[in-house]
């Protein structure tokens, strides 16, 4: 992944660490975008946490199963190691429902923004997949703890005797009737579903959309830090019009590298910073759904946008490891994944970057492919190209001379 991401354009985004820190922290732990929606918000954060802090109790759980031994660490901690396991049992039941929740969004009360045509496939079976593989991890989990609490009181000497745990004492009810048979076998078949499941979701989490669990913190942390809206020029047409406009500037000779291409036509015109948005993407949607284009029926997407430069550096990843080196495929970002009616639905209003929770940025990615169009291909709407002509002629959009410009106010 690394090396793909490497394939895009150099840029620096090395200044301001300290900001750049406070971002990492503030969007990437903090969360701090997701909560303009509060309700989901709320959950999704309990899913990340305990996702990160429950996998703490997986140390104990490879530990016991290394040395033979049962909760390890119970006899050392004594009662704060129910404290410390309570809290797990909450976070576990808060990541229950949660991933119960998000799952019934998607696929019950169908959230339009879940339910688009671009998830069609594998992306909305991956999305499932996470779900329901965290929701049975959490069940082994739990049950697990349930079952270990009725053992206890059997007085079985295998089982170390603790303080109840908050969550599964009040369930150890239902195996009152069980034998002591049954659940050694459901508690022990629970820590090895866990512990299994585990390692099968850690090998297939970087194929998977919840990458994003990793790649959000360098995406925050390397962000842009321009006030947005900003638009970047490209050095190479400022130089021509310099040269133009005067050639007693322009060099004898350069030794800066020959310009290939203006604007973006595939992914590796674009920026790493680009690719690296690309991989963080974790199509949640919100951008399409704060998206106006997208709202009033045209084919944009900026989610779509994300997704598909994905795929394509994807492509060029397995096109490089298969010969070496890239092997021309004849195919580019630009018409083959994204086409240009998508590109010029787009207004520039900024809503989609706005919307992204780890400041990734579609709308760069579009401008960059519309001045491939415009520069590269002459491939422009009518209507643009009046404007670009009254622009170089009257030095704005508007077809006056400029000593014309304020008789509008005439009358």
């Amino acid at each position: 992944m690394r090396r793909n991401i490497m394939l895009g354009r150099k840029e620096d985004l090395s200044d301001n660490p300290k900001q750049r820190w406070k971002n990492m922290l503030l969007l990437a732990i903090g969360q701090k975008k997701m909560f303009k929606k509060p309700i989901p918000a709320f959950l999704h954060l309990a899913v990340y946490a305990g996702f990160i802090i429950i996998n703490i109790e997986m140390m104990e759980i490879i530990l016991d199963g290394v040395f033979g031994m049962h909760r390890l660490f119970a006899p050392m901690l004594g009662g704060f190691y129910s404290f410390l396991i309570g809290c797990f049992e909450v976070l576990a039941a808060m990541v229950l429902i949660g991933c119960v929740i998000f799952f019934i969004r998607r696929n019950i009360l169908k959230v339009h923004r879940l339910n688009m045509k671009e998830l069609n496939g594998w992306p909305r079976e991956d999305a499932n997949l996470i779900l329901c593989t965290e929701i049975v991890l959490m069940s082994f989990f739990l049950i697990m703890n349930t079952a270990d609490l009725s053992l206890q009181t059997r007085g079985l000497e295998h089982y170390f005797k603790t303080e109840p745990f908050w969550v599964t004492q009040n369930f150890t009810w239902l195996f009152n009737d069980a034998s002591t048979g049954f659940l050694i076998g459901l508690e022990r078949s629970c820590w090895w579903l866990h512990i299994l499941g585990v390692f099968f979701f850690l090998n297939y989490l970087p194929y998977s959309k919840h990458f994003h669990v990793l790649m959000a913190f360098p995406n925050a942390y390397y962000s842009r830090l321009v006030a947005q809206g900003s638009v970047k020029n490209m050095p190479e047409i400022q130089k021509e019009v310099l040269y133009m406009m005067e050639p007693d500037k322009t060099p004898a000779t350069t030794t800066e590298p020959e310009h290939k291409r203006f604007g973006a036509k595939d992914v590796t015109d674009l920026s790493w910073k680009n690719l690296l948005d690309a991989y963080s993407c974790t199509e949640c949607g919100r951008c399409t759904d704060a998206c106006p284009a997208n709202q009033t029926g045209k084919k944009l997407s900026p989610r779509k946008i994300m997704m598909d430069t994905r795929d394509r550096l994807e492509e060029i990843g397995k096109n490089i490891d298969a010969n070496g080196t890239f092997k021309d495929d004849g195919k580019s970002l630009l018409n083959d994944y994204i086409t240009i009616e998508e590109l010029r639905a787009c207004t520039t209003c900024q809503a989609c970057v706005e919307a992204c929770p780890v400041t990734i940025e579609p709308l760069d990615i579009i401008m960059q492919l519309r001045r491939n169009l415009i520069m590269e291909d002459s491939n422009a709407p009518q209507e643009w190209n009046m404007m670009f002509g009254n622009i170089e002629n009257n030095m704005a959009p508007w077809k006056f001379s400029p000593d014309d410009r304020d008789a509008w106010v005439n009358g």
